[in-house]
């Protein structure tokens, strides 16, 4: 696989003057405090990548920064964060879902179908589309240094596998309490049912539910092939995480500062695709031992999804001009 990263990572060239082992003294004495914040539990892939960055930003200015991770939402809830950055409270936060709260752009991710693997994210992620989505974080307080991995989304279910699109007729599916993932189901002949996530596994249990659908890795940990058959590759939605800096936060800081941020939160998305992949696969390897695993038709689902892109549900929700500027720019993938 072939990813690039709009800012190649570029060492440091290594000095060894007098002054400049001065000013690295001067940065060891007055590091800069980062807090990031992130739903995600330790263990996670969150925790991972933002360990992985803080690691890295030691490579690229050794000493100037101390991040501190708070994890499991430790700061307060995602939309609470997300409003603190632009108030100055909050420093960062690797987001996903909220954030369409305050850019409506991002809800491009909930287009279904729209990207078949994640190299047709990085694409996007590089693209016009990208520079749009970027800019609609102005004005909200917030600068989105990066998208990192978060991963695809599988069906599964007690049925039948999923191969076309008729194979979810009459199935009760399982969905956040998200309108759009509701339409989308629904608009392929499932019955969505909108659930929280902690009574997903006793409603499957019970029968209440034929399915649901989430990443693998969230089938495995959350153990759904205990209790569910057939799970397939569907892709049906991506969603990435976003990792976001408050301006007035950034404001306080000097611009190398900044651009060191900025150099490693870029240079390190590729690798957060990559690894995404990786453990994809590695997870979906070891559930095929307790649950039967497929491929699906992704072109007969594209097809079938395309009506969607232009219901108001998802139009008024993300935007005509992002909705547009995106398609023209994978038409051309």
């Amino acid at each position: 696989m072939s990813i690039t990263s709009r800012t190649p990572f570029k060492p440091l060239v290594v000095v060894t003057s007098l002054v400049a082992l001065a000013s690295t003294s001067t940065a060891f004495a007055n590091p800069v405090e980062i807090q990031i914040n992130s739903t995600h539990s330790s263990g996670s892939f969150a925790h991972i990548f933002l360990e992985t960055f803080s690691e890295r930003l030691e490579e690229e200015a050794p000493g100037r920064f101390n991040v501190r991770l708070f994890m499991g939402g430790t700061l307060g809830g995602e939309d609470d964060v997300l409003q603190g950055l632009g108030m100055g409270t909050h420093h960062a936060s690797l987001a996903a879902s909220a954030t369409s709260q305050f850019n409506a752009r991002t809800g491009i991710f909930d287009l279904p179908y729209l990207f078949e693997n994640r190299d047709d994210v990085a694409y996007f992620a590089e693209s016009e589309a990208g520079d749009l989505l970027r800019e609609g974080f102005q004005g909200t307080g917030m600068r989105l240094l990066a998208m990192w991995d978060n991963g695809f989304r599988n069906i599964t279910n007690n049925v039948r596998p999923i191969v076309v699109p008729e194979d979810l007729n009459g199935l009760r599916i399982r969905t956040p309490n998200n309108r759009q993932r509701v339409a989308m189901f629904n608009h392929l002949g499932a019955n969505a049912t909108p659930l929280a996530f902690g009574e997903v596994y006793s409603a499957l249990d019970q029968g209440v539910i034929d399915g649901q659908e989430n990443p693998a890795h969230v089938v495995k940990t959350a153990r759904l092939d205990e209790v569910q058959d057939y799970l397939s590759v569907s892709n049906h939605v991506y969603l990435p995480t976003f990792l976001l800096f408050g301006e007035p936060f950034l404001n306080r800081l000097d611009e190398e500062d900044v651009e060191a941020l900025e150099r490693v939160a870029q240079a390190m998305a590729p690798w957060t695709f990559t690894w995404g992949e990786e453990t994809d696969a590695a997870v979906l390897a070891e559930l095929e031992s307790s649950i039967e695993v497929n491929e699906i038709d992704f072109a007969s689902f594209r097809e079938a999804a395309l009506p969607l892109y232009k219901e108001p549900v998802f139009v008024n929700a993300i935007g005509q001009d992002m909705i547009d500027v995106t398609l023209d720019v994978m038409s051309q993938r």
